[in-house]
């Protein structure tokens, strides 16, 4: 009897979680309005989503000490689709959204030296360290990426590119969901792949 009371207790409370699951509205939509925020980043600077209206932005959660990140960054395929980004006018935000005294958790000096290191070409590295943006998005994974139109509407949301399992060497080989979101969005045609499963390493909040 204990028994079937302790999986009955189980499955009533996985249903119940299921049903929060299903009404919880989503943080981002695509084909609706980005949430617009205000941050401070690593160049001293206060950010708002809005000061970009107008252009195309790229969001990328980021957390220097995941092996996913860092098999990103050491292959130069993040840095890539970065410098190719930006020389085509695109805002690319640079969030990180770990907790103090958790993993990937930087300052704006850590941040900075960080981004001379790995020779990074983004816009702003936005510093959120209470999780307000990461939360807002629903950001879950590191990297986890988002694409905004000009019209401020998410466009792409998901994983960089389609291969979480390959090697540092294989990485530049990937489909990158990122990049060929922003080719056919600035094109207008429509974006393939809209969303994808984001891969990487849990936002550490």
């Amino acid at each position: 009897m204990k028994v079937q009371i302790t999986i009955a207790a189980i499955s009533a409370i996985m249903i119940a979680s299921v049903v929060v699951a299903q009404r919880a509205p989503a943080a981002v939509a695509i084909g609706k309005p980005a949430p617009n925020f205000s941050a401070p980043a690593a160049s001293g600077k206060t950010i708002s989503l809005n000061d970009y209206k107008g252009k195309w932005v790229v969001m990328e959660w980021n957390n220097k000490d995941c092996p996913i990140v860092v098999r990103h960054y050491n292959s130069g395929s993040m840095q890539a689709t970065q410098k190719w980004a930006t020389e085509k006018g695109v805002v690319w935000l640079s969030v990180c959204s770990s907790a103090p005294g958790k993993q990937g958790h930087v300052d704006a000096d850590g941040a900075n030296e960080m981004l001379k290191a790995k020779g990074a070409t983004v816009s702003q590295y936005l510093l959120d360290p209470q999780g307000e943006i990461g939360r807002m998005y629903g950001a879950r994974t590191t990297p986890h990426m988002f694409v905004i139109n000009p019209a401020g509407e998410t466009v792409y949301m998901g994983a960089i590119d389609d291969s979480p399992n390959a090697s540092a060497a294989n990485t530049s080989k990937a489909r990158n969901y990122v990049r060929e979101a922003l080719t056919l969005g600035m094109a207008g045609k429509p974006i393939e792949v809209a969303t994808s499963q984001p891969y990487g390493c849990g936002v550490k909040y």
